[in-house]
């Protein structure tokens, strides 16, 4: 009787891999990995693999996204018919926030105009700042990444909401959910967080109706747009008009229709635009890769796995 342990592909397109490799023989250092399709196959680490790749695997039974989001796995017409595990991990979370943070702190302490100031040698401080209690920060979509950034804006007092598709309640957070609560979410924010997966609903969904519903008045003096879950939710040339007209007053944003994001784009040099390059939550194998093997073992035990992916959500 053999005792063999299931063979691992390694499969993606922009992760180094060399340090995943390295980690998974550490934490594993009896089963097989590999990074070109092979029939012994049993799980798949992805992130952005080379579609096609995976349909001849018959034994590949589990697939692990390296990363929160799985649009990269579902957007494979050659995927097989098997169980797909998503990415969840305190360091991920905590990562994410930080970007929230980060990028919510500097519009609203005006992180732009004092660095134009900066290198301008110009000394000026009457500009008034309104307190985090008189910011609205609307968070859009509440999965695990969603509710910790809303719990940390929270804790450094800005007024918070989420909105999420079906009902969610989340202690000092002012949660709407569907179709019919999206517009009074919308039309209360100061600042709109974007963390909604990838799904056939919310493709496009940042877009110039969108944003047209956003609150015209306040102490900002227009809404911000912070975007750090899916390039494809965005409408880039709707993103660009909503700024030139003032109906978007900055954004941020670490993700785009498509990556690496164009040298001639215009959101480059856009006065209003932080660019930062998929980098909101960067995939560490040292927090990730012990988990997932935990995960196989379990499997491999009877046990049921953590975090499937429900494939008519797309989430």
């Amino acid at each position: 009787m053999s005792h063999t342990k299931p063979t691992i592909l390694f499969a993606s397109t922009t992760f180094s891999e060399a340090p995943w490799i390295a980690r998974i023989k550490s934490c594993a250092p009896e089963r097989v990995v590999v990074t070109k399709p092979d029939p012994s196959v049993e799980y798949a680490l992805m992130w952005k693999h080379e579609h096609g790749s995976l349909k001849n695997l018959n034994q590949l039974k589990v697939i692990f996204s390296l990363g929160a989001g799985v649009d990269h796995i579902l957007d494979d017409p050659d995927l097989p018919n098997v169980t797909i595990v998503r990415a969840v991990s305190p360091d991920l979370t905590a990562r994410m926030s930080e970007y929230v943070v980060w990028q919510v702190l500097d519009h609203h302490r005006k992180g732009r105009h004092f660095r134009a100031l900066q290198q301008a040698s110009d000394w000026q401080n009457s500009d008034y700042q309104p307190a985090a209690s008189a910011i609205k920060v609307g968070v859009l979509g509440l999965g695990e990444l969603g509710q910790d950034s809303a719990f940390k804006l929270n804790a450094l007092g800005f007024d918070v909401s989420g909105w999420s598709r079906s009902p969610k309640q989340i202690p000092s957070i002012d949660c709407h959910h569907g179709k019919d609560g999206l517009d009074t979410f919308l039309s209360q924010v100061d600042i709109l967080v974007c963390l909604l997966p990838h799904t056939e609903e919310t493709t496009g969904i940042l877009n110039q109706v969108l944003f047209s519903k956003l609150k015209t008045s306040g102490p900002l003096g227009a809404p911000i747009l912070i975007n750090a879950g899916r390039g494809a939710l965005q409408v880039e040339t709707d993103i660009l008009t909503a700024l030139d007209q003032n109906v978007l007053g900055a954004a941020s944003l670490d993700v785009f229709e498509q990556e690496p994001l164009a040298a001639h784009s215009p959101l480059w040099a856009h006065p209003k635009v932080t660019v930062t390059p998929h980098v909101a939550a960067d995939s560490d194998p040292d927090a990730l890769i012990g988990k997932i093997i935990e995960q196989m073992i379990a499997f491999e035990n009877g046990e049921q796995l953590q975090n499937l992916i429900d494939l008519n959500l797309g989430y």
